[in-house]
């Protein structure tokens, strides 16, 4: 677990960045603490340790950047990935996920992988391996990347101003913006389940002979 507290008043902005920018794209950063992280930073900003409007710009820039390396990563070495054996950072289960979830959902899933833990890191990866038209990924993830950050910050930036002592319940509080987090993917998922199968805009498999591109 991390002292997420201490941990964003020891990096600063800079290491804010960092952070959300290896969780979005380096496929060794799905470990890192995302949505906590960056409800955590608003929380600081509301208490005068940080600065809003920078938060959601270093967080917005980080999550938008990551997932641009991460697509760029997945375009370049993407095929080699399925043939890594895993190791202590790195477990090809966690890229069989998000492929499937992007089977299901297409160029959606650059959004709705925002607010699902280990997809989020995969999901960029998986873009690029699949050859997804770059303008098609570019809308999406700054869109997503836009929601997700601002989103989060702003809420706890909100809840810090309005709730009185809010360290006191930070714990907690991280925990119930994790699950709320994930419910509109899930809350998706569900609806387009009941009525139909979308077909899925990528097909993340070049080494089946397919080809991919939009």
């Amino acid at each position: 677990m991390f002292d997420l507290v201490t941990l964003l008043e020891t990096v600063g902005y800079l290491g804010l960045f960092a952070i959300v920018f290896a969780e979005s794209g380096l496929f060794i950063g799905f470990f890192l603490p995302g949505d906590s992280l960056l409800f955590t930073a608003g929380i600081l900003a509301s208490q005068g340790y940080l600065q809003i409007a920078l938060v959601a710009l270093v967080c917005a820039v980080g999550a938008i950047t990551g997932d641009s390396f991460g697509y760029w990563f997945g375009r370049k070495v993407g095929p080699a990935l399925f043939k890594r054996d895993d190791s202590l950072l790195f477990h090809k289960r966690h890229l069989e996920q998000a492929r499937v979830f992007f089977d299901r959902h297409g160029a959606q899933t650059i959004i709705l992988a925002r607010f699902m833990p280990v997809v989020r890191t995969f999901a960029p990866i998986l873009a690029g391996v699949g050859e997804m038209r770059y303008a098609t990924f570019a809308l999406y993830n700054v869109i997503g990347g836009l929601i997700w950050s601002v989103g989060i910050t702003t809420l706890g930036y909100y809840l810090g101003t309005r709730v009185p002592n809010i360290d006191h319940y930070l714990a907690p509080g991280i925990i119930i913006i994790i699950i709320l987090s994930i419910i509109p993917p899930i809350w998706h998922i569900w609806r387009e389940r009941q009525t139909k199968n979308p077909k899925s805009e990528i097909l993340p498999r070049r080494q089946a002979g397919r080809n991919p591109k939009q």
